[in-house]
């Protein structure tokens, strides 16, 4: 590893945990591209990430949660690192925003029905669904709640940013869906004027040309990182404690995920501006709170 001067991933977070001692024993500046706040908390020399936070997603959700009155909430949640990692967060965040919760599921990634647990849900009164996964099963809970009549809000964290995912979704299934993403997904519904709007225009353009298939936010993630590195290695060379140290330094840094302020303390760099609400009109992403 003596002359590699940066590692870029991996996008899951368990994978990501799983290599960290890694790259901080070999000294080498790692900039992930997966979710979970314990990536980044506590802060660790050599460790970044693009993604914003599970924390921030649950946070944002608990907000809209708690605007709309809402107090009773069942959660489910994949059996994943990301999975387990929101539901904690989802757990101990709760009170904060006076939500209880009441029902806690879980499922595997290779699910191909979820309404028990949807049922069990409903039964305990919960006015709301939050569902926390990556894997495409996610598309299940809504179609699940629309055969079994439950209709509350279902909300999704920000791993349900992939149209794929989407589109697996029945008629009508995703109209109470309610999800915290980075702007990429709804691009042509942001002011002219909004720094971010170039850059998300710029990468959408060029990786629909280049894949020939829709963006998603994970691919911005990587973008971000891979492009922060590089701006890096232009400020200072082929040196590792300099790439380092000018990424714990970053301000201003616009992305497709957010506009970065890194610091000594902050190895994610976004906060709740980075995640405006999201739902689904007509097959599509739209913003609907900014």
């Amino acid at each position: 590893h003596d002359n590699l001067l940066a590692i870029i991933g991996p996008s899951r977070s368990g994978t990501t945990m799983a290599i960290i001692p890694i790259v901080q024993e070999a000294r080498i500046p790692h900039n992930s591209s997966a979710a979970a706040e314990v990536i980044v908390k506590p802060v660790k020399k050599w460790v970044f990430k693009t993604p914003q936070t599970d924390l921030l997603a649950v946070c944002k959700i608990y907000k809209d949660i708690q605007d709309r009155k809402i107090t009773k909430v069942g959660i489910i949640t994949g059996e994943t690192g990301f999975g387990q990692a929101g539901r904690d967060h989802l757990i101990k965040t709760a009170d904060t925003y006076n939500v209880r919760i009441v029902a806690d599921e879980t499922y595997p990634p290779a699910v191909l029905d979820m309404k028990s647990q949807l049922v069990r849900i409903r039964n305990q009164g919960a006015e709301a669904v939050i569902n926390w996964s990556i894997v495409p099963a996610q598309f299940l809970v809504a179609n699940n709640m629309q055969e079994l009549g439950i209709d509350i809000p279902l909300y999704q964290s920000h791993g349900f940013g992939n149209i794929k995912y989407m589109k697996l979704i029945n008629p009508g299934a995703a109209d109470k869906i309610r999800f915290p993403c980075g702007r990429l997904l709804c691009v042509d519904s942001l002011p002219d004027e909004h720094p971010q709007k170039k850059v998300l225009q710029k990468y959408w353009a060029e990786y629909e040309q280049t894949y020939a298939e829709p963006v998603t936010t994970f691919g911005g993630y990587a973008h971000d990182a891979l492009m922060l590195v590089f701006e890096a290695l232009e400020h200072c060379g082929p040196d590792k404690n300099r790439i380092r140290d000018y990424l714990e330094n970053r301000k201003g840094f616009v992305g497709t995920t957010g506009i970065f302020n890194f610091s000594p303390l902050d190895h994610n760099g976004l906060d709740l501006s980075s995640f405006p609400l999201l739902g689904v009109r007509d097959n599509q992403f739209v913003l609907i709170e900014d």
